[in-house]
């Protein structure tokens, strides 16, 4: 029995020498470098790794990032637009016909007039061309809903046109002649698109009813102060057109007036003004 025990004793002894000299899993030594990773990559896979600052990198990372957001490639956090276009692009766009639906129903004379083309032409400084053009017609489609769709296309033709005509040239940096001069002729011919869908809606010619009557009354006036003077129906009409087109042109002044004092404030300036309005207003 004894000697049993002392067999057991020594051979416990041994085992606790043998572990003694094992290293432990604490004492193991650890890669100190790339290229002891690399070798025991090899060891284990059975595969060649490449050092970790040779690897290149994933090309179906670089695709998603390239093709997705590119802003990761130069150190930006990416920022979704999309979302902050169609706020801004909805918001003005009801602006536009919010002042329209009040100056139709309780018109303030040439006061709010004035304002019709800006929100959609700031909509173009802002975000571009294509949210403009929504900006337009999604205030045709709310005054359609509100206010019927023949004063949705009166208000489309000519100041949701002009509105956009105004923010790309404002955009280009344009000088105030040329935007004035397109912007006059695209009012110009919004004008007689109105005498044109109204003289289909009502089945009759109003633009030579009108002529005719101004005729008529310009006659009737000449007699009365006892000018020997009879206008032609061509000569009223001639300067009829030439009255149009000098009140949009007016118009597309006082526009770009407003637009000046109260983009500037908003922080999309359109180009500076000429010299002699900028004397006139005292505005640098």
């Amino acid at each position: 029995m004894s000697d049993s025990f002392d067999d057991d004793q020594a051979a416990s002894q041994d085992l606790f020498a043998q572990s003694k000299n094992k290293p432990t899993k604490s004492t193991t030594e650890f890669p100190k470098s790339n290229a002891d990773v690399t070798e025991m990559g090899d060891q284990l896979t059975g595969e060649p790794n490449h050092p970790l600052e040779n690897r290149e990198p994933r090309a179906v990372y670089k695709q998603s990032t390239s093709a997705h957001s590119p802003s990761l490639s130069n150190g930006l956090n990416p920022r979704p637009k999309t979302p902050i276009t169609m706020v801004e692009t909805a918001f003005l766009a009801s602006t536009a016909s919010l002042i329209w639906l009040i100056n139709y129903y309780f018109p303030l004379g040439p006061i709010l007039k004035m304002f019709f083309p800006v929100p959609i032409a700031l909509v173009y400084l802002r975000r571009g061309s294509r949210a403009s053009w929504m900006a337009a017609l999604v205030s045709g489609l709310l005054l359609s809903v509100l206010m019927g769709v023949t004063r949705s296309i009166i208000f489309l033709v000519p100041y949701g046109l002009m509105g956009v005509q105004l923010g790309a040239f404002w955009k280009r940096r344009a000088n105030w002649l040329l935007s004035i001069s397109m912007g006059t002729l695209i009012g110009t011919i919004g004008f007689f698109f109105r005498f044109w869908l109204f003289s289909i809606l009502l089945g009759e010619d109003l633009w030579v009813y009108v002529m005719t009557q101004v005729t008529g009354l310009l006659d009737w006036w000449f007699l009365k102060l006892g000018l020997l003077f009879q206008p032609s129906l061509f000569l009223v009409q001639t300067l009829a057109i030439v009255m149009i087109i000098i009140n949009n042109a007016i118009y597309l002044f006082v526009v770009h007036i407003v637009a000046l004092l109260m983009l500037d404030r908003l922080g999309n300036p359109i180009p500076r003004p000429p010299n002699w309005v900028k004397v006139l207003l005292d505005y640098d």
